[in-house]
């Protein structure tokens, strides 16, 4: 057995696999995009994939190694493998036993936790969280997950801790790909966005969002394609961001409000692509709400697209 370890991001958009050395040094890797249809086994096989493939470009087969930690949406059970509600997923709608499958398909322990948490806990030990003793990562991408650094350890709460995109900002408002009303992921995550942008194309509003993901063979409106479309002057896609924005100032106050951290670390693909562009303006949609005088520090993840994958290979250390 090697003394290399993987990692797995399984985003609602792509799935990031890196194979990782004892230093945290990357030795391989590989990307997919997540299935659109099929079952969660249909995700599992992509992912399967992805790290045999990062493995063989660090010289190695999967089965080598210590083992792989998966990043995963959803509920995911550390103790049993079996993610839940993975609702940005392709027919993840109940239970589907994660961990059992990879291990049979890679030939080596596999370890899950959530997405976001493991992101988070990168940025913590790595990045740009390191120094701080308590944080929240907000991660912006197909939807809005949360992690938590409480007195230098992570917090899980009951196991689902973390979920600051589902907090409510409008009571009775959007629909949220969750199913409930007025939670942050309702206006701010990219699935959510998607369906508005669509919705408001539909009743006539012009956009070349969708004329843009065709030209550019996307199955989705990637940060990509809303970046393009903004750089033109897009309205719908400009206005959408912005609200967008403001729902994250407004929820992430609230997440401040509780638990007063030394630091928010934003990440997350549209998060990576427009929170710099955005910093002003979501720092003072946070300062409308955060009871406090004094702000926590906002720094931007500084892993990059990695910054999931290597934090999931954390996981197998634990």
């Amino acid at each position: 057995m090697s003394d290399l370890r993987g990692g797995i991001d399984l985003g609602g958009t792509k799935i990031q696999t890196a194979v990782i050395d004892p230093d945290g040094n990357v030795k391989g890797e590989a990307r997919r995009p997540t299935p659109t249809k099929g079952t969660p086994a249909d995700v599992a096989a992509a992912m399967s994939e992805a790290l045999v493939e990062a493995a063989q470009g660090a010289g190695a087969e999967s089965g080598d190694l210590q083992g792989v930690g998966v990043g995963s949406p959803g509920d995911a059970d550390e103790k049993t493998g079996v993610v839940s509600d993975a609702r940005n997923l392709p027919g993840w709608e109940g239970s589907f036993p994660l961990g059992e499958t990879l291990e049979k398909e890679l030939g080596t322990k596999v370890h899950i936790g959530n997405d976001v948490q493991v992101a988070t806990e990168a940025e913590f030990h790595l990045g740009a969280g390191k120094g701080f003793d308590s944080l929240i990562g907000v991660f912006w991408g197909t939807g809005v997950g949360g992690g938590l650094i409480l007195g230098g350890k992570p917090w899980l709460g009951r196991g689902a801790a973390g979920e600051i995109g589902h907090m409510v900002i409008k009571r009775g408002g959007a629909k949220c790909p969750c199913g409930r009303r007025g939670c942050m992921e309702a206006y701010a995550g990219r699935k959510a966005m998607e369906e508005e942008a669509k919705r408001r194309h539909d009743d006539g509003h012009k956009t070349d969002l969708f004329k843009l993901m065709e030209k550019h063979e996307k199955p989705r409106l990637t940060s990509s394609i809303w970046g393009r479309a903004i750089d033109n002057g897009d309205k719908v896609a400009t206005e959408l961001i912005e609200r967008a924005i403001e729902a994250l100032g407004t929820g992430t106050a609230s997440a401040i409000n509780l638990l007063d951290p030394e630091a928010i670390i934003i990440g997350g693909g549209l998060g990576l692509r427009f929170g710099e562009h955005y910093i002003d303006a979501l720092l003072t949609e946070m300062r409308k709400h955060v009871f406090f005088e004094t702000m926590p520090e906002v720094k931007m993840a500084s892993l990059g697209d990695l910054g999931g994958a290597v934090g999931a290979s954390l996981l197998v250390s634990r």
